[in-house]
């Protein structure tokens, strides 16, 4: 570096993605600009701002994640009844169970194919 010449801005040497990442990142820190201008080190006390911020869109996520995940369950558990039936059936069909034996084998021989 020349004597004089300014310092090229590190941000500048990322993508664009990352920059305009950075930059709403920095736009979401503006609400605690109070605490951190009343600190020394207001460098550090914005990151620490920015990591708030972050972890609250990670919360708000888990949230949504966790009212969407429920009926999702309810449509695998339907899926798994009803692919537990069909192969009852099929299995059923074909072996034709008339003893108890034979009863609980099939069952076992179900249980075994729902896992796959």
């Amino acid at each position: 570096m020349v004597f004089g010449q300014k310092k090229e801005n590190w941000k500048d040497n990322l993508s664009e993605d990352a920059q305009n990442i950075l930059a709403g990142l920095f736009e979401s820190t503006k609400k605690h600009r109070g605490a951190y201008l009343a600190t020394d080190n207001v460098n550090i006390a914005q990151l620490w701002s920015a990591l708030i911020e972050i972890k609250k869109e990670i919360n708000e996520l888990a949230e949504a994640v966790g009212r969407i995940e429920m009926p999702f369950k309810a449509i695998v558990a339907v899926g798994e009844a009803a692919k537990k039936s069909a192969i009852e059936s099929f299995v059923r069909e074909i072996v034709k169970p008339e003893t108890e034996d034979q009863e609980e084998a099939t069952k076992k021989l179900v249980e075994s194919l729902m896992k796959f």
